[in-house]
């Protein structure tokens, strides 16, 4: 007869090389799965490969792209907002920032403007955030503030830090409408001189190639 003993038993103290294999071939897929398609879209649209023929930005390329931990904003409850963005993050989406010094007529136009693309981007419009950050902010543009814009966060400077703002962006100047894709990439901005239309055209092509946000 023979004796089984504990000593006889093979251990398993982790997993096989192919275990090891099988694991790192699944995270590959699923990093392919989830980000492929937003790469594809990004080179696409800076490259103009696959696209229509004639089909260009409507805004102004900021190139490099800035990463948006660079501008050193965070929420009115203190969370940085480059947390609201990549792959991990369950707010994923991408985002319409007005950055002015004080509001006045043009910084309203573009609050304006972010609101209605909004609005036209009909089931899509899920995907897209509003933010703004402001200097300062006129006192009938704060009585109005909750019953025209109620849904547009209000962002503030990392605290002790100023806000940076990418190369030929001076808010205190002329306000801006930054457009930042999901990875948290500034990747264009937009002016008083451009309208509704070009906004949304850009936005719907993006929309169209992303498969994140």
């Amino acid at each position: 007869m023979t004796t089984t003993t504990a000593d006889s038993i093979p251990h398993h103290d982790g997993p096989t090389p192919a275990q090891i294999r099988r694991g790192r071939r699944t995270a590959l897929l699923l990093f392919a799965v989830g980000l492929g398609p937003m790469l594809a879209a990004t080179l696409m649209f800076y490259t103009g490969w696959l696209n229509p023929v004639g089909q260009t930005n409507q805004g102004l390329l900021i190139e490099p792209p800035v990463p948006v931990a660079q501008l050193n904003l965070q929420t009115a409850g203190g969370e940085p907002l480059q947390a609201r963005f990549g792959a991990d993050s369950a707010e994923t989406k991408w985002l319409m920032l007005v950055v002015a010094g004080t509001c006045t007529e043009d910084c309203e136009q573009l609050l304006y403007l972010a609101r209605q693309v909004n609005i036209a981007l009909g089931k899509n419009a899920p995907r897209v955030g509003r933010a703004a950050y402001m200097a300062g902010v006129p006192a009938d543009l704060e009585r109005r503030w909750q019953e025209d814009y109620r849904l547009m966060e209000r962002l503030r400077p990392v605290t002790g830090e100023s806000p940076r703002w990418p190369a030929g962006v001076d808010p205190e100047q002329q306000p801006r409408l930054l457009l930042v894709d999901p990875f948290g990439n500034v990747m264009m901005n937009y002016g008083t001189e451009h309208t509704g239309k070009q906004l949304l055209k850009d936005l719907k092509h993006l929309l169209k190639l992303s498969q994140i946000g």
